[in-house]
């Protein structure tokens, strides 16, 4: 032992070896040396100092604690390790004073093993774990409970009482619950006299206990909904929480361990083959390895970060390359992701200045004013009806007093026709309908009201990564034999290309090329391949794009890997595994090389890297025919602009070469003129090259994607790419996907980033600048609104930006009122065709990194990604998109404006009938102070059959023609004319009937006036007819509902709709059985043994009539419409005829002077 610590402490210095090797671990019942909130200021500072300050109060704590003092003349081992501690402090906080030192030097070496040293320190001094052996598992409780968990609380749900008072706070249902009170307490109370009442009526409560009932029907409805929703989302989330473990050490045995259950002192072993991502925030621990970082989940830069033992890694990030052990320092709330989530749920304490104020969605905002214009009218009709009944009744017929009563009952009864009770339960219905469907979509709604303002979104600001493109590295360029195949078309595979184009590439090219390939790649790297085809993969995404391409290629690089001597490790093949020589891959060299024995006794080797260090290390290139020629200054031009190219498509660039070395060759011998990139030696044996070629490799665009966002445009949707990718990369996608197009360029340019028009591209840094100003004398950035609306309507792709500018873009778009300045928005038009949405932008965000958050709560929509999302973007997102894919986002704009039709289609429906039975029943009331239709047959008319209506009509699955027009306007009335039109027309046809059948009825059909039957306490077979011929009206009409522009054929698509059919069939039956059944019908108000067939037979027939007239509806809106383009053609062809005769005249006055 005392050996080892001599010799390590002549290579580490002073220090090191004690520390590392003969460190105590704190046990586990005594306290720790640092506390929860010191380790998170750590991971917040993320410097090396700051890991001195906690080392340092570590030290002062255990000093407090047990009141040790330093015996100078004979000190204990533990009294030395505080010393070495204070010295690697010490020199720590110099090294940091005296800045950062040149790369390589060896005061950069000494600084690195410091930290080293002091991230071990704190593993085991400090935190009592052992980078070894771990912790031990009867430790992991007690961690809990002093540094805290890292399952994080969820977010409390909301109960089911308040959900239910969220949806009794609408306006409609408010009415209704002032009218069942009202009328239970006027029947109970002030009615009819006990002496009037009749063992067959109804109950007098019985009416406004209905309505009652109903607005409790709604409520529980609507609360329910919301309720099983918070459910399926935790579900969701536990399911994909369940699936998230990560590799720890613990009692000396490497085990997996789900996210919620890492502690502080938890060693983690990660490593880039499962990308996977850090669960808590951690500091590297030795030995060095080649570790990178991707922190754009939380910082939005996608620039990998490499990472040395004692820097600090953050919750949220990934390993994209190489591997590592860890200690985790912060858990829970104390982590840099965790205080994020805090802010998250609880935004009010939080408030930011680009966060706007919370406003309901526009359907909403426009039902309300509808509601409220509705309820205005009706009240209006019941004291128009109460005032004329008392006027007629009292005055001019000498009725009693006590009929008031009566009266204010019948106005009562026309309040209740007048409002619409189903609306509400129409609207929740339509909603929840619809976000079940779009589940089955891979869109899962989290907040009903989402599904309808994704329908009026005007702008989508998307991500790249995963939306856009398949998130899976894919070979789609390569130069071989100096020819260039480069794939254009996404649902071509390159290597089809490569066999197809102009007869194909060469066999013997491809050969050399299928050998390079497998034998110079990885290990890790390797395809799941079943029956023939890819079934997934594992290892280096580059890699596996690589292999991808030999298999579709026809090559198994298994096979050649595993029959290749010198680099197969199975079978007898594996005797000769040390024959062969890896050169591995690091930033240093920026390639990777594998040397294998050759018959001659000599080595063949296979190198791939960065494409500027591989062609700058060749002599030859291999030509078409597979032969080695000169490598010219004119052919290595050729291949750097080719290289350049692919490059400025966004690909990653890779140099393929190999070399023949004669027998003899040293493989370990350093080259004294060539350098690797951090200008170190490079092996002689990576000299002298055969250039194969050059492989492009991209994340390739999904093959859905283009359709998608041209059916965006088409829509009036505008689609924003805000990505962290750089420019070229961007620019590239966005071409590709149709964000950007040729009229985004300079005429005639090459599609690249330099050739855009100003303002289409930004990057983040320039963006930032251009939209914010500073104020006051701190000189504080505050965002501005008039810089950002001369930006927003040519940004196209913001490139290199950060969360804050998804922030500030869904902020800046939100608030703009750019469409008002009518003079820029003609300006915008005429000069760069860009149309400015006529109202305030509708902004729908993606977003999966923790970072994300804010903007997507910010947005009127925010989309989480479910597969590659962070747990914080998911739960302050809108909707979830199961499958990462942008096309779902389309799904949901179709599907959002297909309720927005529904609604319409609905209110179409519910409001003819409110206007034929509110005019019907004032008729009724005016002539005979009595309404023609009870109020409890108005209930099942308005309530239940019409919410059964609205079911039906929202299960009309939506068509492509929705996205053919562009978005709703905020302001816009959910009222159309056409819809004026057609409920108007239906209404006009249902108020002729019904008062044809009241007046002229009896007479007519030879029954007893209704007024006099009702006066004599008698249900009548004449207001029952009128009842039921008015019910198979609205049962007809609800058919014509089903298109809101007159289409010719209204059953059109009817077979495919088994719901509506369903629906429609079921309101029948239930009708009938009102009607018919004993006991029923007396308590629906109708005539003792209901109607006979002759009866249904008209009542059937007249409301098959209204399908008929609607067709004549349909005419004279066309013949109304072609009348008013001819008067406007009209009037257009006489003001020419008059500025003609006007322009005429004057060039003739100067004659006649």
């Amino acid at each position: 032992m005392a050996g080892n610590d001599d010799k390590d402490s002549e290579e580490s210095g002073p220090g090191h070896s004690k520390l590392q090797n003969g460190t105590k671990s704190t046990s586990v019942g005594s306290a720790f040396r640092v506390d929860a909130s010191q380790l998170s200021k750590l991971s917040n500072e993320k410097t090396r100092l700051a890991l001195a300050d906690v080392l340092e109060m570590g030290l002062k704590r255990e000093t407090i604690q047990n009141g040790t003092t330093c015996d100078v003349e004979a000190p204990s081992n533990e009294s030395k390790i505080d010393n070495d501690i204070m010295s690697l402090v010490g020199r720590i906080r110099e090294s940091e004073r005296n800045g950062s030192p040149e790369k390589h030097s060896p005061e950069a070496i000494e600084a690195d093993k410091d930290a080293e040293t002091a991230a071990n320190t704190l593993a085991t001094v400090l935190l009592g774990s052992s980078p070894e052996k771990g912790i031990s598992q009867k430790e992991v409780d007690h961690r809990r409970e002093v540094f805290g968990s890292n399952g994080i609380a969820d977010k409390d749900l909301d109960s089911f009482l308040k959900l239910c008072w969220e949806a009794v706070q609408d306006f409609v249902l408010i009415m209704l619950i002032v009218l069942g009170i009202i009328t239970i307490v006027v029947e109970t109370t002030i009615g009819k006299d006990k002496s009037e009442e009749d063992e067959h009526k109804t109950p007098p409560w019985l009416e406004g206990a209905a309505i009652l009932v109903s607005v409790c029907i709604v409520v529980f409805v609507t609360a329910g909904i919301d309720y099983a929703k918070q459910f399926s989302f935790i579900r969701l989330t536990k399911s994909l929480n369940e699936t998230n473990t990560k590799s720890v050490i613990r009692d000396g045995k490497q085990i997996n361990v789900t996210d919620d259950d890492i502690v502080v002192g938890d060693i983690l072993s990660i490593n880039s083959h499962s990308l996977a991502s850090i669960p808590a925030d951690c500091i590297i621990l030795g030995p060095p390895s080649d570790l990178k970082m991707d922190e754009s989940a939380l910082t939005g830069e996608s620039k990998e970060v490499s990472k040395k033992p004692g820097d600090v890694v953050l919750s949220g990030t990934s390993a994209t390359q190489g591997q590592g052990r860890m200690v985790v320092i912060a858990v829970g709330l104390n982590s840099v992701a965790g205080k994020i989530r805090a802010r998250v749920y609880e935004s009010e304490d939080h408030e930011d200045d680009l966060e706007g104020d919370d406003e309901n969605s526009p359907l909403f905002v426009k039902l309300d004013l509808l509601a409220k214009r509705i309820g205005l009218l009706g009240t209006a009709a019941a004291v128009f009806s109460f005032a004329a009944s008392c006027i007629i009744g009292l005055a001019i017929k000498n009725a009693p007093t006590k009929m008031i009563v009566d009266y204010l009952i019948i106005a009562i009864t026309v309040l209740a026709v007048a409002v619409p009770e189903g609306l509400p339960l129409a609207v929740t219905l339509s909603l929840a309908f619809s976000s079940s469907k779009m589940m089955k979509e891979q869109n899962l709604v989290k907040h009903l009201d989402a599904c309808e303002t994704m329908g009026c979104a005007t702008t989508i600001c998307t991500d790249k990564t995963g939306t856009l493109t398949a998130n899976k590295m894919t070979a789609r360029a390569m130069l071989l034999g100096l020819k260039d195949y480069i794939v254009k078309d996404p649902k071509m595979k390159l290597a089809d290309y490569i066999k197809t184009f102009e007869g194909g590439a060469n066999l013997k090219l491809l050969d050399i090329l299928a050998n390079l390939i497998s034998i110079d790649t990885m290990n890790e790297t390797v395809l799941k391949i079943e029956n023939g085809e890819i079934n997934g993969s594992s290892g280096n995404p580059t890699e596996v794009a690589l292999l991808v391409l030999m298999h579709d290629l026809g090559f198994g690089y298994a096979d050649i890997r595993n029959t290749t001597k010198g680099r197969s490790d199975q079978g007898h093949m594996a005797t000769y595994l040390a024959d062969g020589k890896q050169y591995g891959f690091s930033s240093a060299r920026k390639m990777m090389s594998y040397a294998i024995p050759s018959e001659d006794g000599g080595y063949r080797i296979y190198t791939k890297g960065a494409q500027e260090v591989i062609l700058s290390r060749c002599t030859k290139v291999m030509d078409e025919s597979g032969d080695e020629i000169v490598f010219t200054d004119e052919v290595r031009e050729n291949l750097k602009t080719t290289g350049l190219a692919y490059t400025r498509r966004g690909m990653r660039c890779l140099g393929l070469a190999y070399r023949d070395i004669p027998p003899g060759f040293d493989l370990e011998k350093l080259s004294r003129t060539v350098k690797n990139s951090d200008g170190s030696e490079a092996f002689e044996a990576e000299t002298d090259l055969v250039a194969v070629g050059l492989v492009g490799i991209e994340d390739p665009l999904r093959a859905e994607v283009p359709g998608a966002i041209e059916q965006c445009y088409e829509a009036g949707i505008d689609v924003r790419l805000v990505t962290g990718d750089n420019a070229e990369t961007a620019v590239n996608i966005a071409y590709q996907a149709g964000i950007l197009r040729d009229e985004h360029f300079e005429e005639g340019a090459e599609k690249v980033a330099l050739n855009l028009k100003p303002n289409v591209l930004m990057e983040g840094g320039s963006f930032r600048a251009a939209v914010h100003r500073e104020t006051g004398q701190n000189k504080k950035a505050e965002f501005d609104q008039g810089a950002f609306d001369k930006i927003w309507p040519h940004l196209r792709v913001l490139a290199r930006s950060s969360p804050d500018d998804k922030l500030t873009l869904a902020h800046g778009l939100n608030q703009s009122n750019l469409y008002v300045d009518k003079s820029t928005v003609k300006r915008l038009q005429s000069e760069n065709n860009i149309t400015i949405f006529p109202d305030r932008q509708v902004v729908a965000m993606t977003g999966d990194g923790t970072n994300d958050a804010p903007a997507l709560k910010r947005a009127d929509i925010g989309f989480a990604m479910g597969v590659a999302g962070t747990q914080i973007a998911k739960d302050a997102a809108d909707i979830i998109l199961l499958d990462d894919n942008f096309a779902s986002i389309v799904t949901a704009a179709k599907w959002g404006r297909n309720i927005y039709a529904s609604i319409q289609k609905f209110l179409q429906f519910q409001l003819t009938v409110n206007i034929s039975a509110v005019f019907t029943t004032l008729v009724g009331s005016l002539s005979y102070q009595t309404a023609p239709i009870a109020a409890i047959q108005m209930l099942w008319v308005n309530l239940l059959m019409d919410s059964l209506a609205s079911l039906a009509l929202a299960s009309e699955p939506p068509i492509d023609s929705l996205l053919k027009k562009p978005p709703v306007n905020r302001t816009d009335g959910m009222i159309t004319k056409r819809m004026w039109a057609n409920m108007l027309g239906q209404a006009t046809y249902q108020i002729v009937v019904n008062m044809v059948l009241l007046f002229s009825g009896p007479d007519i059909l030879g029954v007893n006036p209704g007024h006099v039957d009702e006066e004599n306490n008698v249900n009548s077979v004449h207001y029952t007819i009128i009842f039921n011929t008015f019910v198979w009206m609205q049962l007809f009409n609800e058919i014509n509902c089903r298109s809101l522009k007159g289409e010719l054929n209204v059953f059109s698509g009817i077979q495919n709709n088994n719901i509506f059919c369903a629906i429609l069939f079921i309101t029948a039956i239930i009708q009938v059985l009102i009607v018919q059944i004993p006991g029923l019908n007396q308590a629906f108000h109708i005539s003792e043994g209901g109607l006979d067939g002759k009866w249904w037979g008209l009542s059937i027939g007249i409301g098959f009539g209204s399908l008929l007239w609607q067709q004549v509806i349909n005419l004279f809106y066309r013949l109304g419409l072609t009348y008013k383009g001819y008067r406007k053609r009209r009037m257009l062809k006489r003001n020419a005829a008059m500025i003609k005769k006007r322009n005429s005249n004057e060039e003739l006055a100067p004659l006649t002077e």
